[in-house]
Parts: structure tokens; sequence; C-alpha cells
């Protein structure tokens, strides 16, 4: 049984290790290379959950078996091994749904430059999961950042060049001041591993002369992290980004790389921060103001797009503002509910982005709604996959989004304050607004007019199309029907945070 606590380290190190290797492999033979590993490490991880949550407790595997503070260390209980295989499942769900159309968005010679950047993205997050080391995590955060860019300007055109470098710019500037914020936490605590710096605050340096630097970092560190998952006004880059960038690039990046930021800035609030010093500093409101705005101002923009990709991307600025409501609650109920839908919108973002690609490839390569009339009949996976993913955005009852909406709402309700009606304001504006843009979607995909001519323009779809599309919709039910035993998982996990 010991011998499963090793699962976590072997896993970024079998991604890394694969990344070499698919580099000396034929375009074939790297594409199944990625997604064996892929499948690999989802059921490592998901044997690390089972262990985990028998044991009842986190645990620290020591690299090199140095303890602290010579040797560099990572925590896994329940919580980062859920997130690790929900992680697991999103990816390898994005590449089979984007994968029949690789040739033609990449070039053959470029694609096993693709997958290395695949297999660096799923190493960078596992480390971002697992690591109880600062340092480590920027080094991984830049690993993220890197091939996150190189997923982006893959496709190697105009749209995506200039997509790929405001990503790097804005990204650029989110890594450095994470990286300032290290240097100075560690200049004020003398550590770097999160259980350490913890108990250093915790002993009273927020009472000594080092409480205003103390504060410094704090907010460099978190403006740093929601610079780089994308936190309205710094989402600037992300409609580019996801709108122009392959179909499996939009699902990952939209789902996978700004969570992993979102969910290492929770560790760090639970694990070195802590809950109250971070709400002594204010920033806690600062979340809980932007994230609103976000919630509002991307569903705004949404509504005014005619391009279906640019408006699943824009929904993405609002849902990320969901998050950022949530842990600006300042109450651990509302940061469950930020955790939940961390792996709500991972998976129906993903969903939303492949559906998307299925509708346009039937629309002569369109993503204009112009062009798009139809197209839920010529398609009917893409269609149905679509219209669900939708109305989980919308919060449709027996889907995830719902849950994510009722679990906010639920938080808001414990909070007693001015931000109670804040925040259900906000919920209901947001889910208006929500259910404006994807009707207005829907309405064309399944536009009655072009009912019987598009029934009789209905094209094959490969199987890997449809299996992702299937697989991603019982995905969305299972976390809208089984909600309560994962809704007590994450509460169980952030309870072994601190």
């Amino acid at each position: 049984m010991d011998f499963i606590r090793n699962f976590p380290f072997f896993s970024i190190i079998l991604c890394m290790v694969s990344a070499v290797i698919t580099s000396i492999l034929p375009a074939k033979a790297a594409r199944r290379w990625t997604s064996c590993l892929v499948v690999i490490v989802g059921i490592l991880s998901a044997v690390t959950l089972w262990y985990v949550s028998g044991l009842g407790e986190s645990y620290v595997f020591y690299m090199g078996h140095f303890p602290a503070p010579w040797g560099n260390e990572i925590r896994i209980g329940v919580l980062e091994a859920l997130t690790a295989l929900v992680f697991c499942v999103v990816m390898f769900l994005s590449i089979q749904g984007g994968l029949h159309t690789l040739l033609q968005d990449v070039k053959e010679s470029k694609q096993n430059l693709y997958f290395i950047m695949i297999d660096l993205l799923l190493s960078s997050l596992l480390a971002l999961v697992y690591t109880n080391d600062l340092f480590t995590a920027y080094v991984f955060i830049e690993i993220n950042t890197i091939a996150a860019c190189g997923l982006i300007m893959i496709r190697d055109n105009g749209h995506c060049l200039v997509a790929a470098t405001k990503y790097m710019i804005m990204s650029l500037i989110g890594s450095g001041l994470v990286l300032i914020s290290i240097c100075l936490l560690y200049d004020l605590t003398g550590h770097l591993l999160m259980s350490n710096i913890q108990e250093t605050i915790a002993n009273g340096l927020v009472q000594t002369e080092y409480k205003f630097p103390l504060i410094i970092v704090v907010g460099l560190l978190c403006v740093g992290l929601a610079i780089k998952s994308a936190l309205y006004p710094f989402s600037s880059w992300l409609p580019d980004a996801y709108g122009y960038s392959t179909t499996t690039s939009s699902a990952m990046l939209s789902s996978l790389v700004s969570k992993g930021y979102i969910f290492l800035l929770i560790k760090i609030i639970y694990r070195v921060i802590g809950f109250d010093v971070l709400y002594k500093t204010g920033v806690g409101n600062i979340f809980f103001i932007f994230g609103i705005a976000g919630m509002i101002m991307g569903s705004v923009k949404a509504m005014k797009q005619t391009d279906i990709r640019r408006l699943v991307a824009f929904s993405s600025i609002a849902q990320i503002g969901y998050i950022y409501m949530g842990l600006g609650m300042g109450i651990t109920a509302g940061v469950v509910a930020a955790v939940f839908h961390i792996f709500s919108h991972a998976a129906t973002k993903s969903l939303l982005f492949v559906a998307a690609n299925g509708l346009s490839e039937v629309s002569g390569g369109s993503k204009d709604f112009v062009d798009l009339k139809g197209s839920g009949y010529r398609n009917k996976a893409a269609g149905v996959t679509f219209l669900i993913g939708a109305f989980s955005m919308i919060g449709i009852p027996l889907l995830s989004g719902f849950i994510s909406k009722v679990s906010f709402a639920s938080a808001a309700m414990q909070i007693g304050d001015k931000k109670l009606y804040l925040a259900m304001l906000a919920l209901a504006v947001s889910s208006i607004l929500n259910a404006v843009y994807f009707i207005k979607a829907i309405s064309v995909i399944f536009d009655v007019h072009y009912a019987e001519e598009s029934k009789k323009e209905q094209s094959k779809q490969s199987g890997r199309f449809v299996f992702a599309c299937v697989v991603f919709c019982i995905v969305n039910f299972v976390l809208g029907m089984g909600a309560q035993p994962i809704l007590d998982a994450i509460a169980t996990g952030l309870s072994l945070f601190a």
C-alpha cells in the first residue's frame, strides 16, 4: 500500500519523460503515446484518490527522501488527487474531441511539437496541484506558460501569432509578480515550503514591523495569479487565445490552464497566507468585487459576439468571475462552491469548444452565426452536446452548472452582510445574461427554417468525436446528479489543506 504514495511523483516525472520520448516518435505514434499517457496518469490519480480517501488525511512525499529545509516535497490529499483525476479526464476527452481536425490545423511536421506541449502542460498542472514548495510552483508556472503559448501559436497563422503574443505578455507580467512575491516572502520568512511559511506567519509575523511588507507580498502574489488565470479586467488576451487556436488547445486552455493557477492560489490562501490574514489585508474583498465585475462584463461582451467560439471564450471570463466571487466571500462554503465550479467549468467549457468546432465543420468551416444556421441538424452529436453545455452554463437542473449556482447562492446566504445582496444580485443577473446569449446561439444552430434542408446534408462524424461528446455529456450529468459526494470530498480536502 505504501507504494501508492509514489504515484503522484511518478505521474509528474512520467509526463516530463514522455515529452522527451514524444520528440523522437512519428506523428501518429506521438498522438497515441500522449493519449495513453493521459489515461495512465488518470488511473494513477484515481488509485491515489482511493488511497487518500481511505487514509483520512493528507501525506507528504519527500523527493530524494530529504526532509525540509534541504529537500523538496509534494503534498497529497483528497482534493489534490480529485483535481488531478478531473484534469486527466478533461484533457483526454479534449484530445479525442479535436483529434480528427488535427491534420487540418497542425502541419504534420509540427505534430510532435504539439504533443510535447501537451505532455509538458499535464506535468505542470500536476505539479501545481501537488507541490508544497513555492519555488517549484514558480518553475512549473513557467513551464505551463511556455506549453500553453506553444499550443496557441502551433497553427502558425497571423491570428494565432498575435493571440500568443498577447498571452505571453500578460502571462509574463503575472509570472514576474509571482516571482517577486516569492522572493520577498522568502526574505521575510526564510522558507520556501508552504507549511513552514504558514507556521512563521502564524507565529506573529503579521503583528510585527513586517506587517506592511507582508501585505505587499500578499497583494503581488494574488494579483500575479489573478492575471494568469484571466480574472477581469486582466482577460483581454483570452478571447483571441481561445477563439483562434486548435479545438483541442481551446478546450484545454479554457478548462485546465487557468484552473491550475486558481487551484494554486487556493492552496496558497490556505497553506501559506492563511484565510484570516488574506481578509485582514482586504484582498478577499477585492476578489469579490472583481469576480462580480467579471461575471457581468464577460456575459455582456458574450452577448455582442457573432462568432460562436468567441462567444464561448467571453463566457469563460464570466465563469472565472464566479470562482473569484466564491473565494472573496470569506467563508469555507464559498471556497467549496468555487472549487466545484472549477470542475464544472472544466467539464462544460471544453465540451462547448469541442461541440462548437463540430458545428463549424459542417458549416464550411465558418464560425459565424450567419453560416451556422441549422448546423445542429447537420451534426446532431455536436448540436445536442452544445445544447447540454449551454443549459449547464445557464443553470438548468440535473447539470453541473445548476449545482455550482446553488452552491454559490447557499454560501452567500451564510455571509449575512452586504455581500449577500451583491452575490445574489450578481448570480441572478449573470444567469439571465447567460440565458440570453446561449439561447441566441441555440436558436441559430437549431433554426427550424433550415431543419429539413440540413437533415439532408448530415455528415458522418469521426468515432473519437462522438465518443468525446457522449462522455463529456455523461460527466456533466454525473457532476449534476451526483454532486454531494464530490462536494463532501472538496470540503474534506480543504480541511486538510492547512
